[in-house]
């Protein structure tokens, strides 16, 4: 049976929040919560929240929309960083009167979920990272000059073009505006569908997703990583593109007591992984 998470939103200063959330299926537990990645919503992680419970996991789930993106209010500020995603996260929790939670997060999500267990040490158990990397200098200059470039919407729908091309060439190349072989990604291009609901999702947050983008790319997670006290593990994922998977180990290097985890078979071995690592605690 396909999971039907439950909708919810939270009201922070910024507006609202919203969260999917599952409900545990057994008590015990810290919840789960799943921070996604840039630059669409939680809706992409309803795939391994599905699996997460068809193996067995039994305890609540929440995966927050960051502010910026999918349903969610605009973030505040014109730059915000990502500890301020990562305070936001911790006023969820308030919101919903959630004391402790165990952590996964991808991408964007990744770097969120150092940062609150770093400024809310308290509020965290135990932190799955999947995809977190350190870019040098000259290219994330690059990349903040180009990746996710401030939108509006356009007279002649040009941005309907770019959104949907934006999300696309993500499956071809990293960074997907260095179109040539040197960037070019393995594997085939997301399946149609998929990349509609993607790009609907850039869509609704199409003049804020780039706030939360630019400030995963700006977050130095050499320099948080060691601040990290939380057990932790370091997903190298077959789903994930070659320099996330390459990486692993030297981030994980950073977090004391921290193990990468190799996975393959998609969601199913994130999945299996995730769940022996929050069984051990």
């Amino acid at each position: 049976m396909a999971l039907d998470p439950d909708r919810l939103f939270v009201r922070l200063n910024e507006g609202l929040v919203h969260v999917r959330d599952c409900p545990a299926s057994a008590s015990g537990g810290r919840p789960l919560c799943l921070m996604h990645a840039s630059p669409a919503s939680a809706r992409g992680l309803e795939p391994l929240m599905e699996t997460l419970r068809a193996k067995g996991f039994t305890r609540r789930m929440l995966a927050p929309d960051t502010l910026g993106n999918g349903d969610s209010a605009p973030p505040q500020g014109e730059a915000p960083d990502i500890s301020y995603f990562a305070d936001s996260v911790r006023r969820v929790l308030d919101a919903l009167n959630i004391d402790k939670v165990d952590v996964y997060g991808a991408h964007t999500g990744a770097r969120t979920a150092a940062e609150l267990a770093v400024i809310a040490p308290d509020r965290v158990g135990r932190i799955i990272f999947d995809g977190i990397v350190e870019y040098d200098a000259e290219l994330k200059r690059q990349i903040l000059e180009n990746y996710a470039p401030p939108m509006q919407p356009q007279d002649f729908g040009q941005h309907l073009i770019w959104a949907w091309n934006f999300v696309r060439d993500q499956s071809f190349h990293f960074p997907y505006f260095m179109r040539d072989p040197a960037h070019r990604l393995p594997g085939p291009v997301r399946p149609t569908p998929d990349l509609h609901l993607h790009v609907i999702d850039v869509l609704k947050g199409l003049t804020t997703y780039h706030k939360p983008y630019l400030a995963a790319f700006r977050y130095a997670p050499t320099s948080r990583l060691p601040l990290v006290k939380a057990p932790s593990i370091f997903l190298a994922a077959d789903t994930e593109p070659p320099h996330l998977q390459a990486a692993a180990a030297g981030m994980a290097a950073l977090v004391a007591g921290a193990k990468v985890v190799t996975t393959a078979g998609g969601a199913i071995g994130k999945a299996d992984a995730i769940v022996r690592f929050l069984a051990e605690g």
